[in-house]
C-alpha cells in the first residue's frame, strides 16, 4: 500500500521507516527541508518540501494512489486542515490526524476524524489505524502478563450490555470510548455500534478475545 505522511518530525519519520521496512511505499511532507534528515538511513520514499495541505503537494506525494495518509506536524491546524482536505478533496477514507488539544479531539472526533497524541503511542495508533492487521496494545503490565488492548464494537454487539463482553477470567472492559469521549462503564451500560473499548487481557489470550468480539452473541441481550 502507499501512505503518505505529513510531518517529518519524531512521529512522522519513525512512522515512515516502519512502514517502509514493512514493504509499502511512502512519501513525506514537510515545510522545511532540514526534517527529512531524521528519516532513516537509507530511506527510498518521496520527500516533498512544502505545506502538507497544499493540493499540487499532496497529488505530487501520491495522494490520488495512496490509501492512507496521516497528518502528524506540530500543528493542530495544518493537521486538520491536512486531513480535511484528504478526506473532502481526494475521497481518501484512511485519514488519522494528530491533535494535541483534547477538546479539539473530541470535535473532530464526532466529525469522523480519527485523533491521537504523544508520541510513541502516536506512532503505535496512527500504525493501526493505517494498518488494521497490525496487533497494536495500549499498556503492558512490567510482568508482561496482562495488556490493555483497543478494540471497536462490532454491530452484532450493539444492544447488548457492556459487561457480555468481558470473558470471565480472561479479558475485562476497562474503559470505553463513545463519539470520542472517554467513560468509565458501569454495569447497565448498553454497547452502540461505533464504539470503542479498552479491554485489559491474558498476553496469551489476545486471539480468544478477539475471537469472541468478532462472533455473534449467544442468548439474548438486556
Amino acid at each position: 500500500m502507499h501512505v503518505v505522511i505529513v510531518g517529518c518530525g519524531r512521529v512522522g519519520s519513525g512512522l515512515a521507516g516502519i512502514l517502509e521496512d514493512g514493504g509499502h511505499t511512502v512519501a513525506v511532507i514537510d515545510k522545511q527541508a532540514k526534517a527529512f534528515r531524521r528519516l532513516p538511513e537509507g530511506f527510498s520514499g518521496r520527500v516533498i518540501q512544502g505545506v502538507g495541505f497544499d493540493r499540487d503537494h499532496l497529488r505530487e506525494a501520491g495522494i490520488e494512489q495512496a490509501d492512507a495518509l496521516a497528518a502528524v506536524t506540530s500543528g493542530d491546524n495544518s493537521n486538520i486542515m491536512v486531513a480535511r482536505t484528504a478526506r473532502e478533496v481526494f475521497g481518501l477514507e484512511r485519514v488519522i490526524a494528530r491533535i494535541y488539544d483534547p477538546r479539539r479531539a473530541a470535535i473532530y472526533e464526532k466529525l469522523g476524524i480519527p485523533t491521537i497524541a504523544t508520541v510513541q503511542w502516536t506512532t503505535d495508533q496512527v500504525l493501526r489505524r493505517i494498518l488494521p492487521d497490525v496487533s497494536a496494545t495500549e499498556w503492558v503490565d512490567p510482568s508482561a502478563r496482562i495488556v490493555m488492548v483497543e478494540r471497536p464494537v462490532a454491530a452484532s454487539w450493539a444492544g447488548r450490555r457492556l459487561v457480555d463482553l468481558d470473558l470471565p477470567g480472561l479479558a475485562r472492559v476497562a474503559a470505553l470510548s463513545r463519539l470520542g469521549v472517554g467513560q468509565v462503564p458501569d454495569t447497565t451500560l448498553v454497547t452502540q455500534e461505533g464504539d470503542v473499548v479498552y479491554m485489559t487481557v491474558g498476553a496469551d489470550q489476545i486471539e480468544e478475545l478477539d475471537a469472541h468480539l468478532a462472533g455473534t452473541p449467544s442468548g439474548g441481550g438486556s
